[in-house]
C-alpha cells in the first residue's frame, strides 16, 4: 500500500528576500489550472523545506478563513512567515505578477478566439487536472491531520453544511472552530481509535 512521502520538518537556514521572490514567481507562472495548492506545497513543503506539513496546513487554513484569493493570502503569510514584512512583500508580487501579465494576453486572446473548439476543450482540460492537483494534495496533508475519529467527524460536518445545506463558509468555520476549542481545551483528556470501533473520552 503506498503512503505519502515523508517530509522532513524545515531547515533553519534563513531564506533570502531574493529567494523568496524568485520562488513565488516560479509559482505564479507555472501553477496551471488552479491547482496553486500542489504548487506551493511542493515549493515550500517538499524541495525548499521552509514549512513542514503541520506549518503548512495552518497557513492554508489562515488564507482559506480570509476574504481574497487563496493564493495571494497564503503568500503574504508564508512570505511573513519566512522574512517577516519585506518577506511578504516580495512573495505577494512574486505570485501574483505571471498571474497579471499572463491574465492580460489570456484576455485578449479569448476575446479574439474564445469560440475555438479546441480552446474549449483544452480548457476543460485543465479544470479537471485541477480539481485532481487539489484533491491528491488535499489528501497528503489529511492523512498526517486527521488523527481521530473526531478529526474526522468535524469534516464530515463542515462539509455536509457547505454542501448540503449551502451554508457561508465564514458560519462554517467559526462553527467547527468553536466546536474544536471546546473539544481540544485544557484539562480534557481523550483517547480515540480509527478503524476499531472505539472512541474514549474523559476529562481529568
Amino acid at each position: 500500500m503506498s503512503t505519502a512521502p515523508v517530509v522532513p520538518a524545515p531547515t533553519s537556514k534563513k531564506a533570502s528576500v531574493l529567494d523568496i521572490f524568485v520562488t513565488f514567481l516560479i509559482i505564479g507562472a507555472t501553477s496551471f489550472g488552479g491547482g496553486v495548492v500542489a504548487y506551493l506545497r511542493s515549493a515550500l513543503v517538499t524541495k525548499k523545506q521552509w514549512l513542514d506539513d503541520s506549518n503548512f496546513l495552518e497557513l492554508m487554513s489562515i488564507s482559506n478563513t480570509l476574504p481574497g484569493l487563496n493564493a495571494t493570502n497564503m503568500s503574504i503569510l508564508a512570505g511573513n512567515r519566512l522574512r517577516g514584512w519585506s518577506g511578504a512583500l516580495v512573495a505577494m508580487l512574486g505570485m501574483c505578477l505571471p498571474g497579471f501579465a499572463f491574465m492580460t494576453a489570456a484576455g485578449v486572446l479569448y476575446g479574439a478566439r474564445g469560440d475555438n473548439p479546441l480552446i474549449t476543450a483544452a480548457l476543460k482540460g485543465v479544470a479537471a487536472a485541477a480539481v485532481g492537483l487539489i484533491a491528491a494534495t488535499w489528501y497528503q496533508l489529511g492523512r498526517k491531520s486527521v488523527r481521530d475519529a473526531f478529526d474526522a467527524f468535524v469534516i464530515l460536518i463542515a462539509v455536509l453544511a457547505i454542501v448540503e445545506f449551502k451554508l457561508s463558509v465564514p458560519i462554517v468555520l467559526l462553527g467547527v472552530g468553536a466546536i474544536g476549542i471546546f473539544h481540544h481545551r485544557p484539562g480534557a483528556a481523550k483517547t480515540h481509535t480509527i478503524g476499531e470501533g472505539k472512541w474514549i473520552s474523559s476529562l481529568q
